[in-house]
């Protein structure tokens, strides 16, 4: 008997329709998997032989052919046990065969017949609805993320048998809901930490705002203590509010990279990642022998948090550039290439010097002047380009750690950054692919970012003098037009070119004269 049902193969952030084919005859024994599928897959003959036992059923005696289709996609993962699972058994007429016809699968089979979860069933849920399927079956714990896409009838079952029996009309499995029925009814963000906890530190935090108002990347640079691991953090609170289209395809990064909790449901807050310096280039950038997303794609829509940046090792460091620039990392294979997101704002901080102290105001630095070139020298020209704004983070007088008054509020800050944000939307509406002003390339620069004679003056005379490479200008363009934009100006004034170009203090060239 021939029988046709449908599971999902990963594809990068997104899922492909599979089908799944199974033909029984008479001539010969035995299962044969078709199709590219890889170990896992080419192992769930055992744990389905074994789950069929201990679910009351035998596998049939005679040949059993699945064929997984496109057969020139590679399949991965222990996701299609169960869809290769119940076409055996309406093959074998266990189970209806109208039933399975209109339904996508996904799960893990135990040896005991239960369900175990799986990474990816957001972006399964997504390829289910967009072929037109009505249901989705899938192991109970997945089945508060899949649930959260609409138009989809999503079951979460327990074992085998419970799929056996809801297919057959015995069992009736409600349909399951999304821990949050609309996680985005209310605009309001919790998070647990707040700018009004920061005391001093103004040019620091007036930094941060520009660089959540324009998507500009920040190196903060000062001695230990100083507070610049606490300001990252608080970045992510004055960012906006995650829309649902951002919300969907974060959660597919994170579903993908099995880095989501059972509860499910859509992640409402921004992501904010900070991986230790000894992480290695594919763990930061992603890919692997089965590719998944890296650090950077993790912290798509969010922040990428790099501490200690001359710790990392040089050659993790440089591959930041493409994604740095292009908003997206491209893993190749010889029969195959992904592409995950990586459009992620980047807040590095550093020491100035080995020992932490150069520059500081009451400490007396220990290093050499060549141990601080050196030291500097750790970050690459080319990267440090890529960082808009560079800010020297000294150390909050004892004043002002005991002053009782509290800062501005994280709130404050973010209803500036969402006005701002706001008129770049209206700028870039109909720009494809440009939605802040830190991704403008040159023909916008020209049109959005027009100098008068004073401040084009200026930034001539900054670029004398400072050596800057002609990255560095457009990148001070960029960040004086965040400036006027949060000002609420149209024009860009000379002002506005001043603060830019005070944020390029701290390149490689001017550090330390």
């Amino acid at each position: 008997m021939f029988v046709r049902t449908y599971a999902g193969a990963l594809l990068g952030i997104d899922a492909v329709k599979v089908t799944v084919e199974v033909n029984i005859t008479g001539g010969g024994l035995g299962l044969y998997l078709v199709g590219l599928p890889d170990n896992a897959v080419k192992e769930s003959e055992q744990r389905i032989r074994a789950a069929f036992e201990n679910s009351g059923e035998r596998m049939s005696g005679r040949k059993v052919v699945v064929s997984l289709a496109p057969a020139d996609l590679r399949k991965e993962g222990s996701g299609f046990d169960l869809p290769i699972a119940v076409g055996i058994l309406a093959a074998m007429g266990r189970v209806e065969a109208d039933a399975v016809c209109d339904t996508m699968f996904v799960g893990e089979l135990s040896l005991d017949g239960s369900l175990k979860p799986v990474r990816g069933v957001l972006p399964v849920a997504v390829a289910a609805r967009q072929a037109g399927l009505r249901r989705l079956i899938l192991p109970v714990e997945n089945a508060g993320e899949a649930a959260v896409v609409t138009e989809l009838e999503v079951l979460g079952a327990g074992t085998l048998r419970e799929v056996m029996e809801c297919l057959n009309g015995e069992r009736t499995i409600p349909r399951a809901e999304p821990p949050c029925r609309d996680p985005f009814e209310s605009p309001e963000q919790r998070y647990a930490e707040d700018f009004a906890d920061v005391k001093g530190q103004t040019h620091v935090k007036r930094a941060l705002e520009i660089a959540a108002a324009g998507g500009h990347n920040v190196l903060m640079i000062g001695a230990p203590g100083s507070g610049k691991t606490m300001l990252a953090r608080r970045l992510p609170t004055i960012l906006p509010p995650l829309t649902r289209e951002e919300a969907l395809e974060t959660t597919k990064i994170h579903s993908v990279a099995g880095k989501t909790d059972f509860a499910g449901g859509l992640m409402t807050l921004r992501p904010f990642r900070a991986p230790h310096h000894l992480t290695s280039q594919v763990a930061l950038i992603g890919g692997g022998q089965s590719p998944r997303p890296g650090e950077v794609s993790l912290a798509h829509n969010g922040v990428l948090f790099l501490d200690e940046l001359p710790e990392f090792g040089r050659s993790v460091l440089e591959v930041l550039r493409q994604p740095l620039e292009e908003k997206r990392i491209v893993v190749s294979r010889a029969k195959y290439s992904v592409e995950y997101p990586a459009n992620f704002t980047l807040v590095a901080a550093m020491n100035p010097c080995p020992c932490g102290y150069y520059n500081h105001p009451a400490k007396e630095c220990t290093c050499s002047p060549g141990a601080v070139h050196r030291y500097m020298g750790r970050i690459s020209g080319p990267l440090l380009d890529r960082i808009d704004l560079q800010v020297e983070v000294t150390p909050v007088p004892p004043s002002d750690l005991t002053s009782a008054a509290p800062g501005e509020p994280s709130a404050a800050i973010r209803e500036r950054v969402i006005r701002a944000r706001e008129v770049q939307a209206a700028r870039f509406r109909d720009v494809q692919g440009v939605h802040t002003n830190a991704m403008m390339g040159s023909s916008l620069l020209r049109a959005c970012c027009r100098l008068n004679r004073a401040s084009a003056a200026l930034l001539e005379r900054a670029m004398e003098q400072l050596s800057l490479s002609a990255r560095a200008y457009d990148r001070i363009l960029k960040v004086a037009r965040t400036i006027a934009d949060l000002a609420g100006r149209a024009e860009i004034v000379a002002a506005d070119v001043a603060e830019a170009i005070g944020y390029r203090s701290l390149d490689r060239g001017t550090w330390g004269r």
